[in-house]
């Protein structure tokens, strides 16, 4: 989840050979587009009326190339100076396969991360939100930083897409840093709606990106439409504190699963129960510190490898628990870790779909710590470190190193907490699951408070896994009438599910 100077001119230059601007139509229908007269306030003409969305079939990634359409938004690189430079943004279009007379607009979505691509993860996930095709078409992007949209580079040489530090950021994508936080992109999201021709913003974020629609909503109150904020972060939580909280809740789901895996499963990994399986768990770690255990293609599965693969399965909820069963059997009676890497890497969590250049790592680095202003020393990130590791026996060490993510950053960050409330908007959905073991059900119900009286819905899901949509039939069905006819489900409506 929330876990980096290249020349724009190449950057812009690259996203433009990235596309084929000569692809005909696709659509049998005649289709109308919509206008929106409402364009965001201080930007030059350039970029509002003067522009147009130029769809095209994309080229990239394979995956989209049939079905699909891609474009370009020209965005200020700094908002404080809307006249200077711009960059593109990449987006990806599926359209509404309805009657256009039915048609709402585009719902645009955000699959989380920070520094997941939109334009690799829509066809991935085109399936979940495939019953909205009848009345949206469906839009996602690269937000700034990530994949197409001045990607940061934070590896051993400026077209490295890996990871080697804070001062490879600085080195390499120096010029960008301090213009691709959230705020920014929230920014970006207000252009794109107003091109994509609508009145107000219909978006859907999951788990990073409840944080990006919450501070649009905050930034731009009355161009708000039907917002569902899914697997919801705590905006009340700085990032230390959501550590603490985020260890705490994947600890909690791994009992629960060492508890069904005691009583359902035969010959459990884990043994009888939560106590025996953080003995075992513990034994494993110390093992894999010793000695990594192969994991395919030269692949060394080591002790914090263990704990996020681990949390990946968690992520799936009860789905989950048996390959999760499987995959520890084969690495505690066999030293073979390719169920439990592979399996993870499959999971299918948006939170870890590749971005196309798969600078995933820098982009998530980069716009942590653009949004945080904690810069603690390091005496008192030890300390934080230590409240996480003792908040865990078997994910906390893994945790802990996280305090360290901005430490050394070249650029100060824009806040401790996201500011989110949004009094005058419309009704924003805040879906939260009870056992969602990456953004704790507590951080839905202080966000839909946060977002403020009248504004924040809640609709609470009893469910494990991180992320209950469209899983969930009852949260599915509630979700679709918001979306469909702007109608919120009751106050204080519970989904029945798993946890029942």
């Amino acid at each position: 989840m929330r876990i980096i100077a290249v020349v724009v001119l190449a950057v812009i230059g690259a996203v433009g050979a990235w596309l084929q601007h000569d692809a005909p139509g696709r659509s049998a229908q005649p289709r109308t587009e919509f206008t929106a007269n409402n364009p965001p306030a201080g930007l030059p003409t350039a970029l509002t009326t003067g522009q147009h969305l130029n769809w095209a079939r994309c080229t990239s990634p394979p995956t989209a190339r049939t079905g699909y359409d891609c474009a370009v938004v020209k965005v200020p690189l700094d908002y404080r100076k809307p006249d200077g430079r711009t960059i593109d943004v990449a987006l990806i279009r599926r359209k509404a396969t309805g009657p256009n007379d039915r048609r709402i607009g585009s719902l645009v979505l955000n699959f989380g991360g920070p520094g997941v691509s939109g334009v690799s993860a829509l066809p991935g996930f085109l399936h979940q939100y495939q019953p909205l095709l009848d009345r949206y078409d469906l839009v996602s992007f690269d937000p700034r930083g990530v994949g197409a949209t001045i990607p940061v580079r934070c590896g051993k040489t400026a077209d490295d897409t890996g990871y080697e530090g804070a001062d490879a950021c600085a080195e390499h994508s120096g010029a960008l840093l301090p213009y691709i936080g959230t705020s920014q992109t929230a920014r970006d999201l207000d252009l794109m709606r107003y091109l994509l021709g609508d009145e107000r913003l219909h978006y859907f974020g999951v788990s990073y990106g409840t944080e990006l629609g919450a501070v649009y909503a905050h930034l731009y109150p009355s161009h708000v439409g039907r917002l569902v904020l899914e697997a919801s972060v705590d905006p009340t939580q700085d990032h230390h504190e959501e550590q603490v909280a985020q260890v705490k809740a994947v600890q909690a789901a791994f009992d629960r699963f060492a508890a069904h895996c005691a009583a359902r499963i035969r010959h459990c990994p884990t043994g009888d129960g939560p106590q025996e399986a953080a003995r075992r768990m513990a034994r494993l770690a110390e093992r894999l510190k010793n000695k990594p255990a192969p994991a395919g293609d030269g692949i060394k599965l080591d002790a914090n490898d263990l704990a996020h693969a681990v949390s990946d399965y968690l992520d799936l909820g009860t789905d989950g628990w048996p390959p999760l069963a499987e995959a520890l059997t084969a690495l505690i009676d066999h030293n073979d870790g390719r169920p439990l890497s592979q399996g993870a890497d499959d999971s299918g969590s948006a939170d870890h779909a590749a971005t196309p250049s798969d600078n995933s790592r820098a982009a998530q680095t980069a716009i942590t710590c653009a949004d945080s202003s904690l810069r603690p020393d390091f005496e008192r990130l030890d300390q934080n470190a230590a409240r996480i590791k003792a908040a865990s026996p078997v994910f906390g060490a893994a945790w802990s190193t996280a305090v360290y993510l901005c430490y050394g950053w070249p650029f100060d960050g824009e806040r401790a907490t996201p500011q989110v409330k949004a009094d005058g908007a419309a009704p924003v959905l805040v879906v939260g699951g009870t056992g969602d073991p990456i953004t704790p059900y507590s951080g839905a119900l202080h966000m839909a408070r946060a977002l403020g009286d009248g504004v924040g819905v809640l609709l609470t899901a009893q469910e494990e896994g991180h992320g209950t949509y469209p899983q969930n039939r009852c949260v599915t069905e509630a979700v679709d009438q918001y979306l469909r006819t702007g109608r919120t489900p009751a106050p204080g409506t519970v989904c029945r599910g798993s946890m029942s």
